[in-house]
């Protein structure tokens, strides 16, 4: 079937027959998604095996709350970001600090501070190191930021995360500290460690058959916003990490 006729029978199955009110934006994206899909099993000789056990995939990736996941470590959530750099440069946007992806395993509704926050419980403290995390917020001309929200998350010295981990209390490693009138934020915290795709889960199971590993190095999460502004989705890695590229 060549893609005249792929992209007959998608509009047959799924615009011709609509009866009800049509959200066209949503009409549009899937009618592209099936029809590339199509052409995809035409193009790649993808058997009917095959497409049932991609389907029974990503049921089991649903069941253990693992898209997510499989959207950054298949690079869909970089691309996005790389699609939103694109779209800054051609408009004129320069300068900040580097937007970089949000992960899965952020958790709103942090407890608030101004200018300082202990983000642990305390239960690590004995053996992990102290991680003193500072900065100051400015725009791109250097002005500074008075009452800029910067919520701040990482895992655990285990590599886990609170709400994910029950066995970490709420809301451990997870903080929203606005900034001083000198635009300053301090959090001190216990030093993250890397951490990988659970290696029973699907993600990983997907990535064994890429021939690659799913470890991330040790690092932290931000975002930051004020009013006036666009909100700053970033993260940034420990240096020295064996997993760093």
């Amino acid at each position: 079937m060549d893609r005249q006729q792929i992209d007959t029978l998608v509009k047959e199955m799924n615009v011709d027959t609509a009866t009800r009110p049509v959200d066209q934006r949503v009409q549009q994206i899937v009618v592209r998604l099936v029809a590339d899909l199509f052409q995809a099993i035409e193009d790649l000789d993808i058997q009917p095996s095959e497409v049932w056990k991609g389907l029974e995939y990503i049921t089991d990736a649903g069941k253990a709350n693992e898209l997510g996941l499989l959207a950054a470590g298949l690079g869909l959530e970089h691309y996005l970001d790389l699609r939103a750099d694109e779209a800054d440069a051609k408009a004129g946007v320069t300068g900040g600090t580097p937007r970089t992806i949000e992960g899965p395993l952020y958790v709103a509704g942090a407890p608030e501070s101004v200018g300082f926050a202990r983000m642990d419980d305390g239960s690590e403290s004995d053996h992990l190191d102290t991680l003193i995390i500072e900065g100051t917020v400015t725009d791109t001309n250097g002005n500074i930021i008075e009452n800029a929200k910067v919520e701040v998350w990482h895992a655990n010295g285990l590599g886990n995360y609170s709400f994910f981990d029950k066995s970490q209390s709420d809301f451990n490693l997870r903080r929203t500290i606005f900034s001083d009138t000198n635009g300053k934020y301090v959090a001190q915290t216990t030093m993250p460690v890397g951490y990988g795709c659970p290696p029973d889960g699907t993600t990983q199971a997907l990535l064994n058959k890429l021939g690659r590993h799913g470890n991330r190095p040790s690092h932290v999460h931000y975002f930051i916003s004020a009013p006036g502004y666009r909100k700053l989705t970033t993260q940034f890695n420990i240096e020295g990490d064996q997993y760093l590229w």
